[in-house]
């Protein structure tokens, strides 16, 4: 049985850091891609970052590039950070982990989309205040 959790997330104040963790167990991911994604409160679920099989392609939305940065356990593969830094009241949201067989990147396309992912985390809260 497959099964992601997530872990770090927490409140603090704007400008301020958080580092996320997420563990999947249950079989083998060497050869899947990870991702992050997060909804916020009303609004939809969204792409955050994700990292290829490898940890060698990472792909960041556009609101948090240069402010996150995603990265795995190279020698287990099945375990993903999100380091997050300069963090606004905007990334207030539920953080979600989740993985997807395959690559993350291929024929000139990213595969960062909801549907793409198959195993999804329980979510971790992140809380930033003004």
């Amino acid at each position: 049985q497959v099964q992601l959790v997530e872990s770090g997330g927490g409140s603090v104040q704007a400008g301020g850091s958080l580092r996320l963790s997420c563990v999947a167990s249950g079989r083998t991911f060497s050869n899947y891609a990870m991702g992050w994604f997060r909804q916020g409160p009303g609004k939809e679920r969204e792409f955050v970052a994700a990292i290829s099989w490898n940890g060698i392609i990472r792909y960041y939305a556009d609101s948090v590039k240069g402010r996150f940065t995603i990265s795995r356990d190279n020698a287990k593969k099945n375990t993903v950070y999100l380091q997050m830094n300069s963090l606004k009241p905007s990334d207030t949201a539920v953080y979600y982990c989740a993985v997807k067989p395959g690559e993350l990147y291929l024929s000139g396309k990213y595969y960062y989309t909801a549907d793409e992912y198959d195993y999804w985390g329980q979510g971790t809260q992140v809380t930033v205040s003004s």
